[in-house]
Parts: structure tokens; C-alpha cells; sequence
């Protein structure tokens, strides 16, 4: 029988969370830090937020799974 370490498994869920994340604010972040004319620097910055509220949702989730199949369910694609 295998037996999984829900709290490592979590941890885990936690960095591909945050690499998913990552990925998405590249290029919105590209737009913040080199000021290109012509982007519009607030909407770069809000859609950065939009991606902050969508991986703060999936980190409780991924806090309150109770299962490896929850966790599982919950990870980006």
C-alpha cells in the first residue's frame, strides 16, 4: 500500500501554483518593467490582479484538500 504525505503533497501543489503564476505574469510584467510606449502600464497591472485573485482561489483550495485526488483536481494545467 503507498501512502502519501498529504503536507509534502500540499507543499508541492504550493510550487507548481506558483509556477504556473509566474508564467502568466511574464508578460504583463514585461509591460511594467521595461515601460514600453505605447502599453498601457495599467492595464498591464490589472490583469496582473485578475491573476493574483485567481492563485489566491487555488491556494486555499489547495490548503483545504483533504485528498491527493483534490489536490490532484486543483493544480493548473
Amino acid at each position: 500500500m503507498i501512502t502519501i504525505n498529504l503536507d509534502k503533497a500540499k507543499s508541492i501543489a504550493h510550487d507548481k501554483r506558483r509556477a504556473a503564476r509566474a508564467e502568466e505574469f511574464k508578460p504583463h510584467d514585461e509591460v511594467i518593467m521595461k515601460q514600453i510606449p505605447g502599453a498601457d502600464a495599467q492595464a498591464a497591472e490589472a490583469a496582473r490582479q485578475v491573476i493574483r485573485d485567481k492563485y489566491a482561489v487555488m491556494q486555499v483550495a489547495i490548503d483545504g484538500a483533504k485528498t491527493p485526488e483534490e489536490l490532484k483536481a486543483l493544480l493548473p494545467q
